[in-house]
């Protein structure tokens, strides 16, 4: 019998009244897991009226009392780790080893946040005048909102939810309509350790109308959301007229540029698992590669190597595989699209470039040559595990090439030269940059793309800031 989710609103799960339901399908499969209440303006209206009328009393808290329910959080989700795991795997498509590091990780990212509730601070400025003390108050933003991705669906809900509750906002959070039934767990487990009721709600549906309505209704301080470039400019667009602060962490095309002093192993291990992670559906992996021409051809012959070791399957009956498939059949279709296109313009494929089997959503993992700066391969986001390789002489060449694109989120180097890391550090033009090591980002550092990759950031100090606003006080006395 299919599962049939409902929306979480209130502390209390509730029936959709329009009787219209989205299908989630397993991608390995194609098999029909649950289904999910289309959510309309009113769902999320009604959401964003609890969060308002728990926010005073949730804010009234002390900071630490707050921490706590994070960490009651974490640990029901430590108990329920096996459960998460294979919803995950099952929604979507990633291996077991990361469905379980995603949802560990989480439980990690609470408890962490929770430990920010003794260390966010005001501050006390000095005044121009005698007899007056300039406070400076960090302060809730009051009700806020998520809207999530598909691909680290779970681990999202915190980075958004934990921030916003330690600081002593609420949250209504719209799922992904093609992953959601992890956060259907989330919901029960915020029920189950009573939770005061709308300090975290769930609305299903698709982003234009339940998304809209979480950016553009004016009871909503900030709104958050990880997606498309597509995507952020909808929700811009939708917070303007109530001039509502957005956080947006959007799309990426990760350069990784490959040093001819570089350890080759290394840097081929590294990137490797920076493509492949998530069958290439990830923001912050590595989308395409510069390798000095000095060791280009060792390189080529080296990754080709590791491609032809990676392993692809069903992650629900295979513990030893290296990626899944791709989300749905319209991201295959795109990924054959690109390569196609890449093809057209003169690129060679050296290794995969094709659907594998006839049943689930299934890519080759895919390496690229034969290919220049202007194809689209090189500018747009590919999102699939496909990887293009390009040569350059110079590390001048490298950063400008690494530049040239419309996305700044993250970037590699491989290279053992001091001079070279701290001159690339000095002129990348992205929000992160890995030296020597694989994509994958900290809890206690800053998550946030340059140009069209987003606007603020996450995690660390500066993304609790994020859900900060500033009160200052100027207290003249006698």
């Amino acid at each position: 019998m299919t599962t049939h989710h409902q929306h979480y609103i209130n502390g209390a799960f509730v029936a959709d009244h329009n009787d219209k339901w989205i299908e989630v399908i397993n991608p390995a499969t194609e098999a029909l897991l649950s289904r999910i209440p289309q959510g309309n303006k009113e769902d999320a209206q009604r959401a964003i009226l609890a969060a308002e009328a728990a926010q005073p009393a949730w804010e009234a808290l002390p900071a630490v009392e707050r921490g706590l329910w994070l960490h009651k959080i974490a640990t029901a989700i430590r108990a329920r780790e096996p459960q998460l795991t294979a919803t995950i795997v099952a929604e979507g498509g990633k291996t077991q080893g990361l469905a379980q590091t995603e949802v560990l990780f989480t439980a990690d990212y609470l408890d962490y946040m929770a430990e920010w509730a003794r260390r966010y601070e005001g501050e006390i400025i000095n005044s121009d005048r005698a007899n007056e003390n300039i406070f400076l108050f960090k302060k809730a933003i009051g009700v806020t909102t998520g809207i999530l991705p598909w691909n680290f669906p779970f681990f999202l809900i915190a980075r958004k939810a934990a921030p916003a509750l330690i600081t002593g906002s609420t949250i209504v959070i719209k799922p992904s309509e093609l992953t959601p039934n992890n956060a259907a767990i989330f919901a029960e487990i915020l029920q189950q350790i009573e939770l005061p009721a709308g300090v975290i709600n769930f609305v299903y549906g698709y982003g234009p109308e339940v998304g809209q309505e979480l950016a553009a209704n004016p009871k909503v301080g900030l709104v958050s959301l990880t997606g498309s470039v597509g995507a952020g400019i909808a929700t811009m667009q939708a917070a303007a007229k109530n001039v509502t602060k957005v956080s947006l962490e959007l799309g990426g095309k990760a350069p990784a540029i490959v040093m001819d002093d570089a350890d080759i192993d290394l840097a081929v291990r590294a990137i490797v698992n920076s493509r492949m992670i998530n069958s290439g559906q990830v923001c912050n992996c590595a989308e395409r590669v510069y390798v000095q021409q000095g060791i280009y051809d060792e390189f080529i012959t080296a990754l080709t190597a590791a491609f032809r070791q990676v392993k692809l399957g069903d992650p629900a009956q295979h513990n030893d595989i290296d990626m899944g498939p791709l989300i749905n059949a319209a991201a295959l279709a795109r990924v054959e699209q690109k390569v196609a296109d890449a093809v057209a313009a003169g690129a060679t494929v050296v290794l995969g470039g094709k659907r594998s089997g006839d049943k689930g959503f299934f890519y080759e993992p895919t390496l690229i040559t034969g290919v220049h700066q202007e194809m689209e391969i090189m500018q747009e986001e590919i999102f699939g595990p496909v990887l293009p390789v390009m040569a350059f002489n110079t590390l001048d060449e490298a950063i400008a090439l690494a530049n040239d694109c419309q996305y700044g989120l993250t970037s590699s180097l491989y290279t053992q030269n001091l001079n070279t890391t701290m001159k690339a550090l000095r002129q990348l033009k992205f929000g992160e940059t890995y030296v020597n090591r694989e994509n994958f980002e900290a809890m206690q550092g800053f998550h946030a793309g340059w140009r069209k990759s987003g606007v603020g950031g996450a995690d660390g100090k500066h993304g609790l800031e994020e859900y900060l606003q500033t009160h200052v006080a100027y207290l003249q006395f006698s």
